[in-house]
């Protein structure tokens, strides 16, 4: 498990670092910036389900809550701004990387029967 929270906590920094850099420097990005929300908090909300079994809502919860104050920070740069949308596609985001670690953890059972 200790791995797994330093993944999650390395991750959430990178997100952080990506969300606050100035638009006009080239950071990796699928196309579009929703889907850009999604993938980074879908990552997040997988790696939290390893490293706190069993607390997946709390975490969620709390990932969703990082998300916003992504938020705030972005509306207090000069390059960036928050968008009630982009803490949509947070918690869809969210909401996926959850249904996949638990399908995943499903098939490994699954696998071990």
């Amino acid at each position: 498990m200790i791995l797994w929270r330093w993944l999650l906590a390395s991750a959430m920094l990178a997100l952080l670092v990506l969300s606050l850099m100035p638009a006009s420097i080239s950071v990796p990005s699928t196309g579009w910036d929703k889907s850009n929300h999604a993938l980074g908090f879908a990552v997040l909300a997988f790696l939290a389900y390893w490293a706190w079994p069993g607390r997946i809502p709390l975490s969620l919860l709390g990932l969703l809550g990082y998300g916003a104050l992504i938020e705030v920070l972005q509306s207090l740069t000069p390059d960036r701004m928050a968008e009630w949308s982009d803490l949509w596609a947070d918690g869809v985001g969210l909401l996926i990387g959850a249904v996949v670690a638990l399908l995943l953890q499903r098939l490994m059972v699954v696998r071990q029967l």
